[in-house]
């Protein structure tokens, strides 16, 4: 079962303005889309400073762990994870069933700030996921399964 929505160009344009857009209004360094494999999706700002794909693969991995705590503790679920550094700090919010939203912002911008901004965000993003996955519902990728020693055959046309 695929867990991404086939995304042509101009989905990935899209998601790519939110992430633009939404840089500017919250002083965050860096907004990745993930999907809950820790695959990275799309990513705007500042990415020459940071391992953008270890990161997702580990922020994902943070977040279904915490996934994993709020069912422990008899919680449905818990929307985001936050971590707190010294120079940069860390909020991985869902978007929908398949992707999350990372976004890397200096400590001395106040989490209240990226959050607030997020809420949009991962709605217009999930909306734009949407419209993706409603173009071709039988399409879209397990990006779980790619061989990643090959992955050229995820990369061919179907007729």
């Amino acid at each position: 079962m695929a867990t991404l929505p086939q995304l042509f160009e101009e989905d990935v344009q899209r998601i790519d303005d939110i992430l633009r857009e939404f840089l500017e209004r919250s002083d965050a360094a860096t907004a990745i889309v993930i999907d809950k494999g820790g695959f990275l999706i799309a990513n705007h700002g500042d990415a020459r400073r940071f391992d953008l794909t270890t990161i997702a693969a580990l922020a994902s991995g943070a977040y279904m762990a915490n996934q994993t705590i709020a069912n422990l503790v008899h919680e449905e679920n818990f929307d985001s994870v936050y971590q707190q550094g010294d120079k940069f700090s860390m909020f991985v919010a869902n978007i929908d069933e398949s992707c999350l939203l990372m976004v890397i912002f200096p400590s001395k911008v106040g989490v209240g700030i990226v959050k607030y901004h997020s809420t949009e965000v991962r709605t217009d993003i999930a909306a734009q996921l949407k419209i993706a996955q409603d173009r071709d519902p039988g399409a879209g990728l397990d990006l779980s399964v790619m061989n990643l020693a090959d992955p050229s055959e995820l990369f061919k046309r179907r007729v």
